[in-house]
């Protein structure tokens, strides 16, 4: 007797895809700041201040790969090994009204034939930290990564003890994934990670919801946020929600 032809799934097709196209050295352009391909005669004073102030963060390097800096020639060195990098790719981030540097971050694990990107290698100034500004550089690298580059993933990851860094992806709108255990040996000891996504598809509603609250009338004379990127998320799904009733009904 013939065996019977068994059709295999092997995956939703995707007719229209093309490889994405990879991060390039420009500047991006926000409305409280400028993200700049990192360059480390440039930035390297700035960035050496903005990390030796009263009030900076003594975890602030907890879990990143280098730092904390004693003198401005170890932290020169550490930048211009990341400026000679495409892969990360890395940005400082500039205070448009001062034109300092703050801080910096990156793109990494590029893979554009697989239309895959993740932001990562974080670091924000005490003056960067849980502000508009912060907000406003992973929306910028977010929106360059979708709209202009093709990406139809963004990645997050992250040590799974390091508690504010996924409280952070999950307020920017990423979905957890799932914990990597045994995924790292970092500085001499287990790392397991956390892993974050958003997807080309959610990223409509989600840029919606980030430009909703970097409007300026979000914020009131002293800075302060009138509603959060989670208030004004559910917000979103309530009436993308009516919306669909309104079609059912």
């Amino acid at each position: 007797m013939p065996q019977q032809s068994i059709k295999s799934e092997t995956g939703r097709p995707l007719p229209d895809w093309k490889p994405a196209a990879l991060p390039q050295r420009i500047p991006l352009q926000g409305s409280s700041i400028r993200l700049l391909p990192l360059d480390a005669e440039r930035d390297a004073p700035a960035l050496y201040l903005a990390e030796h102030p009263v009030d900076a963060d003594p975890a602030q390097w907890d879990y990143l790969a280098a730092g904390p800096f004693d003198n401005p020639q170890d932290l020169n060195t550490w930048l211009q090994n990341c400026a000679g990098s495409t892969n990360p790719l890395f940005f400082s981030v500039f205070d448009r009204q001062s034109g300092q540097a703050t801080g910096a971050l990156s793109y990494l694990v590029i893979t554009p034939e697989q239309g895959s990107i993740e932001i990562g290698h974080i670091w924000f100034s005490a003056r960067l930290q849980r502000n508009r500004q912060a907000t406003e550089a992973i929306y910028l690298l977010a929106r360059h990564a979708f709209d202009d580059l093709g990406y139809r993933r963004l990645e997050w990851k992250c040590n799974a003890l390091n508690l504010r860094s996924q409280q952070a992806a999950l307020r920017f709108g990423f979905a957890a994934e799932g914990l990597f255990e045994q995924h790292r040996v970092f500085k001499g000891k287990n790392r397991d990670t956390a892993w974050f996504s958003m997807f080309d598809s959610e990223w409509p509603a989600q840029k919606a919801v980030f430009e909703a609250w970097l409007r300026v009338d979000n914020f009131d004379a002293q800075g302060r946020q009138k509603k959060t990127l989670q208030e004004i998320r559910a917000e979103f799904l309530e009436m993308q929600g009516n919306s669909v009733a309104a079609v059912m009904a």
